[in-house]
């Protein structure tokens, strides 16, 4: 229950388009993720805390969290910032009680938790953006994880019925071929559904890749061909 960040934004910051357009959501995260992304940006909190170090952040009891959501008019509340299934006991006792007062629950999230933490979440899991970073071996490389169960995990959560929105980071010579974005877009067309909105979004450096340069706009505006050409209805640029 230590939040790292709290802050009232968008829901566009999310990124979600499609979903309370034009309304807040009330973020928040704590630290820690079960990824090693080397170009993430909210490393220092993402990548905290060491095994022997204390967690930081400030207490924020789930029912603070819904109380400031609601005395800010926001609509939703959205666990962000670093990774949701990091803190999912603090997550889903939040989201009861948002769910209770009507508030919409929003996970911001890489998508790499198991079924078990999908069944116990989805009650209350209004919507959801999640990552789809790229080939397999990008995930086993430099992410510390696996492709396969963010695929299964995208079908579960669209089949049942949570809106869902998706989000590539295009990063030079990582994922940023042809190929390996179609790949993407078909996934999304094929087994989501043409009307999944699919952000790809401009890398700048982070983390471990602060030597790399900045996705080129005209990689972006290929993404978002390729996305539209696959059939995707909805194919947003980020970071432009």
């Amino acid at each position: 229950g230590k939040t790292a960040a709290a802050n009232i934004d968008p829901i566009e910051k999310k990124p979600l388009y499609h979903f309370l357009p034009h309304t807040k959501a009330f973020s928040i995260g704590t630290e820690g993720c079960n990824m090693k992304c080397s170009w993430c940006q909210n490393w220092r909190i993402s990548q905290s805390p060491e095994p022997d170090k204390a967690v930081n952040g400030r207490n924020l009891p789930p029912e603070d969290v819904v109380e400031q959501a609601l005395n800010n008019n926001c609509e939703s509340i959205a666990y962000t910032y670093t990774e949701p299934t990091i803190f999912l006991e603090y997550a889903l006792d939040t989201m009861k009680i948002a769910h209770k007062k009507d508030l919409k629950n929003v996970w911001v999230s890489n998508g790499y938790m198991t079924k078990e933490t999908l069944a116990e979440i989805i009650p209350y899991l209004d919507a959801a953006n999640i990552d789809y970073k790229g080939p397999a071996e990008l995930y086993k490389k430099y992410t510390g994880s696996r492709l396969e169960p963010i695929k299964e995990n995208l079908k579960y959560l669209y089949q049942a019925g949570v809106h869902l929105e998706v989000t590539t980071l295009v990063i030079p010579d990582l994922n940023d071929k042809k190929d390996q974005l179609e790949e993407i877009a078909q996934f999304i067309a094929d087994e989501l559904g043409s009307n999944v909105a699919w952000h790809v979004s401009r890398f700048y450096p982070g983390w471990k890749m602060q030597d790399r340069s900045r996705t080129p706009i005209e990689t972006i505006k290929m993404a978002k061909s390729i996305g539209e050409k696959a059939g995707l209805k909805y194919v947003h640029m980020g970071n432009v």
